[in-house]
């Protein structure tokens, strides 16, 4: 069969003849319909995340994905051992999965998955976000970002969410689509504008996609115009590093208010949680899309273009989505 396969770490995968895998252990070879390409699934090739030590090479790509059974279900799993969805096909657990509606095409519920569970964990988990919470979403225009700031309002209750991002465009329709206040980065002084709403009504929680200086902007600002006499816990998650991996950051920020931080990625949340979000969060995630109350971009690409669109990256807020 033909997959997608990557030989050496930080190398493009290319598009080749690959061993058939074979059904084994109530375990069977699913036809893929598509494998979104994710930064999660870039970044395991990669050899530099932090679980990459897991994959042995060489490897096929694609962490997940929408797998068709025999008996006709689509379902969205993940391949079994070391072999990942971007292929023909795919060895799969066929009572594994979580069933796909019929009215939510292949492409959409491959490309679902990735940025609801993670927004759904951070939000429910890390930043245990309440009805009326007031939360900065710090990186709101990416894939991932843009599904945090719907799941606040739609979802979580949130009654002030606030979207920063340097798309403008991206920023004015999250402003339709559950952001009630936006910060343009590059336009808006971010420290100033985050500063001035803190102190107006306090951040209970960050979700961040971006760190880096932008983070470090942030949480300066909101250890700064707050007094420390008036605690207020504010809950910063550290989701992404799109910005950068560092930050310089004064100790004080820390030892002088209510700032907790966290994370979330792979090996920072408890199982149960993980159980959740995908046997709970998940369908209904699916659903809020079916019903239109979820939106989420995608851009279909064939799965023999992998080295091209591997290369070339996705626009920004668009989800790329390969099919066999």
């Amino acid at each position: 069969m033909l997959a997608a396969l990557v030989t050496e770490w930080g190398r493009n995968p290319v598009y080749t003849e690959v061993p058939e895998p074979e059904a084994r252990d109530g375990a069977e070879v699913a036809e893929v319909e598509a494998s979104a390409l994710t930064n999660l699934t870039r970044a395991l090739v990669s050899g530099k995340h932090y679980a990459s030590k897991e994959i042995q090479l060489p490897a096929i790509p694609g962490v997940d994905g929408i797998a068709r059974l025999a008996d006709g279900r689509r379902i969205y799993t993940g391949a079994l051992g070391s072999s990942g969805m971007m292929a023909q096909r795919a060895l799969v657990q066929p009572d594994g999965g979580v069933e796909i509606p019929e009215h939510v095409d292949s492409v959409t519920a491959a490309a679902l998955p990735n940025p609801g569970i993670s927004a759904w964990t951070a939000l429910a988990h890390a930043a245990a976000v309440k009805p009326g919470d007031h939360v900065l979403v710090l990186g709101a225009t990416g894939v991932t970002g843009s599904m945090a700031v719907q799941l606040a309002t739609a979802m979580f209750g949130a009654g002030t969410v606030v979207a920063a991002g340097r798309n403008t465009e991206r920023l004015a329709w999250l402003r339709s689509a559950g952001a009630h206040a936006t910060i343009a980065m590059g336009e808006q002084d971010l420290g100033a504008a985050v500063a001035q709403m803190h102190a107006e009504r306090p951040f209970d929680a960050v979700l961040d996609y971006l760190w880096g200086e932008p983070a470090a902007e942030v949480l300066t600002a909101l250890a700064g115009s707050h007094p420390a006499a008036h605690y207020h816990p504010t809950r910063f998650v550290q989701i992404g590093s799109m910005a950068g991996p560092t930050l310089s950051l004064d100790a004080g920020v820390l030892r002088g208010t209510g700032i907790t931080l966290s994370g979330v990625g792979i090996g920072s949340v408890p199982p149960e949680v993980l159980i959740k979000a995908r046997t709970e969060a998940l369908p209904e995630l699916f659903q809020m899309v079916a019903d239109g109350r979820l939106e989420l971009r995608t851009q279909p690409r064939a799965l023999a273009d992998v080295a091209e669109v591997w290369a070339g990256g996705e626009p920004s807020g668009t989800r790329v989505v390969l099919t066999p």
